[in-house]
């Protein structure tokens, strides 16, 4: 992984002309496409006034999970503590809501807008333990980008 240039195609993404939702479902689709291990890329974002994430823009396998009440699963758990949450084997969670079989490990960053979370990138992993500090790094770089269009 080359984060650098990651990080530039990124940038090259936030800055194109286009809606909020388009850039948002390219840059899952490029995540997905560029990182052999990112099985499943998202975005959920606070419901209103609701304690509740909603799905907006993912690439990878239908997911039921298109609402997360707070607290819930590993989405849910950031949405409460405002703090990363990367998990390298699921079956170790027990407050871990399942979005199918292939998925062994999640890694989600929260996306803040004048200290306030509002939402966040979700990533699966069909593999045991890939996530790095790297990796950590990458997505809070993302969410900071994110944070500036929505």
């Amino acid at each position: 992984m080359n984060i650098e240039i990651l990080k530039s195609k990124i940038d090259s993404i936030i800055e194109s002309t286009g809606l909020r939702e388009e850039k948002l479902q390219q840059i899952c689709d490029y995540l997905e496409a560029q990182i052999t291990y990112y099985d499943w890329v998202g975005f959920y974002f606070k419901n209103g006034d609701k304690d509740e994430l909603k799905l907006a823009q993912y690439t990878g396998e239908e997911t039921e999970h298109t609402i997360i009440p707070f607290g819930k699963g590993i989405c849910g758990q950031v949405a409460v503590s405002n703090e990363n949450f990367v998990v390298q084997d699921v079956s170790s969670q027990d407050n871990y809501i399942s979005c199918g079989w292939k998925v062994k490990s999640e890694i989600v960053i929260p996306i803040f807008v004048e200290g306030e979370n509002i939402g966040q990138i979700d990533i699966d992993s069909h593999t045991v333990n890939p996530f790095t500090k790297e990796d950590e790094n990458l997505l809070e770089y993302i969410c900071e980008k994110v944070s500036k269009i929505v």
